[in-house]
């Protein structure tokens, strides 16, 4: 049942262009602006900085942002009412729409690690710690997409998420390194987006292994706002 669910989700988010744009294309264009343009001042080479933190920018896309503004539509169009009606449980149709955005992901890293090698990134540290850090991330967004979309209305839905996504874009230390906040850097290392970007840049970009600090601030943030999603989840 999850794997046809994964299958149905799958084929829907890539039908939707908007989707996609969200997903891939802009998470790409920003990896090629902030690479070669030097309007913000990082430390090392430019690529190695910004490949690991847009990686983080097109989960967050794809699993937070994107999946909220689908999810709830489709509670406003009436789709989820009628699965609702069928045998499919709600956790399985979180289930469903959680291994869709994977595979996406999988197309993201794709694409950013192929453009990222050829803008001059020399990636390090462990595969397996960053596959880590992208499952606990991707877990922590979508549960926080639908503990919002499984709640409040399509519009408002579309709003928040938009509004939540900037803000966890600008202090989640994609664009710049959370170092310059000061004695702000490890409240802001407590968000999803800054624990998961400060994450793969001590893989990706230090060497480090496993960050187990920030697998455990996204492993809480997936526990807690998946199970508030299930539990409080509509179908309409």
């Amino acid at each position: 049942m999850v794997r046809a669910q994964v299958w149905m989700e799958l084929k829907l988010m890539l039908r939707n262009g908007e989707q996609v744009l969200l997903s891939l294309i802009v998470p790409l264009g920003l990896l090629v602006v902030c690479t070669k343009l030097s309007f913000i001042d990082v430390d090392g080479r430019r690529a190695d900085f910004f490949v690991p933190g847009i990686l983080a920018l097109a989960i967050m896309s794809a699993a937070f942002a994107g999946q909220a503004i689908a999810t709830g539509f489709d509670r406003q169009y009436g789709v989820l009412k009628r699965l609702g009606a069928t045998a499919l449980p709600r956790a399985v149709l979180l289930l469903g729409k959680t291994g869709a955005v994977l595979v996406v992901e999988l197309l993201q890293i794709a694409l950013l690690v192929s453009v990222g090698l050829a803008l001059g990134w020399h990636p390090h540290g462990d595969p397996i710690s960053v596959l880590l850090l992208m499952a606990f991330g991707t877990a922590a967004f979508c549960g926080l997409a639908f503990l919002i979309a499984g709640a409040l209305r399509a519009m408002t839905t579309l709003a928040l998420a938009n509004i939540l996504w900037f803000v966890l874009l600008v202090f989640g230390g994609i664009m710049f390194p959370l170092s310059e906040l000061g004695g702000a850097q490890g409240a802001f290392e407590l968000l999803p987006s800054g624990a998961l970007s400060s994450g793969l840049r001590e893989v990706l970009q230090d060497g480090h292994h496993v960050p187990f600090e920030h697998l455990t601030v996204l492993g809480l943030w997936a526990v807690v706002s998946m199970t508030a999603a299930a539990a409080t989840f509509r179908w309409e």
